[in-house]
């Protein structure tokens, strides 16, 4: 009796385990046992601009599957589906005959296709609710968006940085099945539905954008160089409304190469050397590769200088073409000829090398690179994207009287282009840090706030009163300086331009670039236009000074920035619509556009006009400058 009792207590604990311990698990397995489940995947936040639209968005579509147990003639259904879906035969058989629960056949359907599958009624085929990502602009601020995999996940740019906010939860479908993994006549479907992704909204603004990218396009075009970029962004918040790199992509087809080159021997390529070159397709130039910067990182040697009092707006300073540092002579731009006796904001116009390696030897090495560090050369912006780069810089203890000179003047350190955007924000804003940023904010499906992304302003590290100095100066610098072709009439325009030899010296090949902002006395926009290797004339001034004017003349009355006329002649200047004058005979389109009151600029000898910016239908000021390509 009492052994039969000790069995029988055995069994009570046993069963009390079974049902109580470990019931929850035991049941979830038998769940998953007697039941087939198929995934529902979520709609896939979508991403706007600033004004809502939609940049990148989400099609419902169909997904075909099948269900290996319930199929009654594999070679027929391996028939059909590979007709209805264009696929090859023996290869949508190969797929359906593994003995597996359920397959994956297509994904990404058209709606209309997968109607007709399921109209056939095929045993064992299944339609599921699927989802396809569209870039409706194609390839509009490529580089920043990104793009997703077949999986819906974000590979590269924002869709990938804010993949887990973007892409929601799988949903399922279950069956009850037997144990041979046959559909239960008369069995119910559970539905566990998904649970979409947030919406992302952006401080980019499509029309800023796309005005960036017809302006870069053209540059690169007119100058047969290998790239370019364009940044516009807020210097007071960081809030960045375009970042335009041009080559670019097409974001509906992403694998597909765009150098017509490339592309001829494209098949010849291993898979490696493949993703490379897709890989340096894709990269943003702002910030994933770094260059020297040259003159334009002249705005932070002169705000060191004069905040720190070795440099005051009337300081005289003497050029005499070079100067010799270290036992080597280091050249002005300008050389043989020299500047001559000139002040400090005469150098800032004349971007005079030897102005700028006096003032860095006055600060020292040690104070020197500690502005850098302030600046925050040695580490990321913080940008919202992924792959950012830092610059590269000597250490203090390391850095000689050659490097020292060298550096004061752009040269002997790398930077992103969008360092330098930032650190010229932090040298006009009134000498604060700030963080560039893309994201704005993030809204579920009802259109609700879930989460504002606005980086705080960061410390002050030069004084206000340096800060409108230097707008004071940089204005200068256009009205009669390297700067003077970025001159709008009715706005008062700050600028720094800069022409930047690569690596190796003597190469022959230079990086052209010009830093401008307006209104100089409250600055909306801060902008950077850089090409690299320009081929024929590549000093920055002239390179990139008019390409940074046509950008401003239309940036500046889309942000509402009111011009300040002073002639009764220029109040009566409304703004006038751009003509389409393409594919016109040059005589017939150079009248049309004095009619309009409008002036040109050609590149080309041929008779035909091929291409105009700014495009068709834009508004732009009286007497504004339209840029005309023919062949």
């Amino acid at each position: 009796m009492i052994i039969i009792q000790a069995v029988l207590a055995l069994y009570f604990v046993r069963v009390l385990y079974i049902q109580v311990v470990r019931g929850e698990e035991l049941q979830a397995m038998a769940f998953e046992q007697q039941t087939r489940d198929r995934l529902i995947r979520p709609n896939r936040g979508s991403i706007y601009d600033r004004n809502m639209i939609g940049l990148a968005v989400t099609e419902t579509v169909s997904g075909v599957s099948v269900i290996y147990a319930q199929m009654k003639d594999i070679q027929a259904t391996a028939r059909v589906l590979a007709r209805e879906l264009e696929l090859e035969e023996a290869a949508v058989y190969e797929k359906i005959s593994r003995r597996v629960a359920l397959v994956r056949v297509a994904q990404q359907v058209d709606t209309e296709v997968a109607d007709r599958i399921r109209a056939l009624d095929l045993p064992g085929v299944v339609i599921d609710e699927d989802i396809r990502r569209v870039y409706p602009f194609g390839s509009l601020a490529s580089q920043v968006i990104g793009f997703v995999g077949r999986d819906n996940q974000g590979i590269i740019g924002l869709e990938a940085k804010y993949d887990g906010f973007l892409m929601g939860t799988p949903g399922r479908i279950l069956t009850e099945t037997d144990v041979a993994g046959r559909h239960l006549d008369g069995s119910r479907q559970y539905r566990i539905p998904p649970v979409d992704g947030l919406n992302l909204v952006l401080t980019l603004d499509a029309v800023l954008q796309s005005y960036a990218e017809q302006a870069i396009e053209l540059l690169v075009q007119q100058k047969d160089a290998a790239r370019g970029v364009i940044i516009l962004m807020n210097p007071m918040n960081g809030q960045i409304y375009a970042l335009a790199n041009k080559p670019d992509f097409d974001l509906n087809d992403p694998f597909t190469i765009q150098c017509p080159e490339l592309s001829a021997v494209w098949h010849t390529f291993s898979n490696e050397q493949q993703m490379n070159e897709l890989n340096r397709m894709w990269r943003n130039f702002a910030i994933n590769d770094t260059y020297e910067p040259g003159s334009t990182f002249k705005i932070v040697t002169s705000a060191a200088g004069l905040a720190e009092g070795v440099v005051t707006l009337d300081s005289p300073f003497s050029c005499g073409g070079s100067v010799t540092v270290g036992g080597r002579q280091i050249k002005c731009w300008r050389s043989p000829r020299s500047h001559g006796a000139q002040t400090f904001v005469q150098g800032v116009q004349n971007s005079c090398n030897p102005v700028f390696m006096a003032i860095g030897e006055q600060l020292g090495a040690e104070l020197f690179h500690d502005y850098l560090l302030r600046f925050g050369f040695h580490e990321k912006t913080g940008i919202d994207l992924p792959g950012e780069a830092v610059g590269i810089m000597y250490d203090a203890d390391k850095m000689g009287p050659v490097e020292l000179a060298t550096m004061s003047f752009g040269q002997s350190l790398t930077i992103t282009p969008l360092q330098l955007v930032s650190a010229a924000a932090t040298v006009i804003n009134g000498g604060y840090r700030i963080t560039p940023h893309i994201g704005m904010r993030l809204l579920n499906q009802e259109g609700h706030v879930v989460q504002e992304f606005a980086p705080p302003r960061g410390e002050q590290i030069i004084p206000s009163e340096v800060s409108d100095s230097m707008r004071f100066v940089l204005e200068s610098v256009v009205s009669v300086g390297t700067g003077q072709r970025t001159y709008i009439p009715g706005y008062r325009v700050g600028a720094k331009t800069a022409t930047s030899q690569k690596l190796p010296r003597g190469s022959g090949k230079y990086i052209s670039s010009i830093m401008a902002f307006a209104p100089a006395d409250a600055p909306s926009v801060v902008a950077l236009v850089l090409v690299d290797e320009p081929k024929g004339t590549y000093y920055g001034g002239q390179v990139t000074g008019p390409i940074m004017q046509l950008l401003l003349e239309n940036v500046l009355p889309y942000l509402g920035v009111t011009p300040l006329y002073v002639t009764e002649e220029e109040q009566e200047g409304a703004p006038v619509t751009v003509p389409d004058i393409r594919g016109l005979p040059k005589a017939e389109a150079l009248k049309i556009l004095k009619e309009s009151n409008l002036t040109h600029d050609i590149t080309g000898n041929g008779e035909n006009i091929l291409e105009q910016f700014p495009i068709p239908g834009e508004l732009v000021n009286r007497g504004g400058r339209v840029l005309l390509r023919v062949n």
